[in-house]
């Protein structure tokens, strides 16, 4: 069984990770880093991003992963395939072991294992994924000017999604299962009184189609009742706004969460409540979730841990 030691191990991939990796690589700490089951993490599933900086023509999600996943790797980083299945972080130096049974000591710990957009397990969501599906209106929003979208979920998160697209899009669907909103009250307000926003409630979503990429949304009304009605709408996009699940389960026997599973980090730094293990990108921002907000937390955890070697 291999074993091997390092000053900081990064859990995770993505912007956060990568650039935890690049920072980490630039101040000597050899950082190993696992990338998960996603190398890249969900932005490999983003055909366009036009709102990185430094890209002024755009550049597909996997391209602009594989350009970060490079720059780490010229710096010296060890980037490896497989998944941390298991972590102790009881006493330093810290004890996990990889997917294969590698056994890792590390000094340091940067989580930034992500979050994971919650779906409907459609396969048509996986079908048409960067064709018309998306988890993110801010992220994806703008390919889909005076175009017709639909928002499921009946949140806060939707209601947000919703009013965002609705400044964007001719009009926005929201697919609504309950006969009424779960969002707070401003929320509602805000929904019911733009124009441009359509609620259909007591509806859900069985299906999507179209020529290579979303068309249609197949929905059904009163879902097995006698008054079932099924219906399909016209869209160019499907948006998912039930939430999204942060990868936090293995290291809630020893990290602080939220309650919805967010890693809680120490005021302006990453530190998490345990000494040395830091948390960087989605899994520690339930807020704002994007790509360059995860990039500047990853370069924030690889600075917090070279500060924690130095001071330990």
């Amino acid at each position: 069984m291999e074993s091997l030691k390092t000053k900081c191990l990064i859990i995770g991939s993505g912007p956060a990770g990568y650039t935890a990796a690049i920072y980490a690589s630039r101040a000597n700490l050899s950082p190993v880093l696992y990338e998960g089951m996603q190398p890249g993490g969900q932005l490999t599933t983003t055909t366009e991003i036009e709102n990185f900086p430094g890209y002024p023509d755009g550049i597909s999600g996997p391209d602009m992963m594989d350009e970060l996943r490079q720059q780490a790797a010229r710096f010296g980083a060890d980037l490896r395939d497989g998944t941390i299945d298991k972590v102790d972080f009881s006493q330093r130096p810290f004890k996990l072991v990889s997917d294969n049974g590698t056994e890792i000591t590390a000094d340091t710990v940067i989580i930034a294992t992500g979050a994971s957009a919650k779906y409907l397990g459609l396969d048509d969501e996986k079908k048409y994924a960067g064709m018309g599906v998306s988890a993110c209106a801010t992220c994806d929003g703008f390919f889909y000017r005076k175009k017709v979208v639909a928002v499921v979920g009946g949140g806060d998160t939707a209601c947000e999604e919703a009013n965002y697209l609705s400044n964007l899009a001719s009009k926005v669907y929201m697919i609504v299962r309950k006969d009424y909103l779960r969002a707070s009250k401003v929320m509602q307000e805000r929904v019911f009184a733009n124009e441009k926003i359509e609620v259909l409630f007591n509806t859900n979503t069985v299906g999507l189609s179209g020529d290579g990429k979303v068309e249609k949304a197949h929905l059904v009304r009163f879902k097995g009742t006698d008054k079932e009605e099924f219906f399909d709408i016209d869209i160019d996009g499907f948006f998912l706004g039930i939430g999204h699940k942060p990868n936090t389960d293995i290291f809630k026997d020893f990290i602080e969460l939220d309650e919805n599973g967010y890693i809680k980090t120490n005021g302006f730094s990453t530190a998490t409540n345990v000494p040395g293990v830091f948390a960087a990108g989605d899994v520690a921002d339930p807020t704002y979730r994007q790509a360059i907000t995860s990039a500047g937390m990853g370069c924030k955890a690889a600075i917090d841990a070279e500060r924690f070697i130095l001071e330990h």
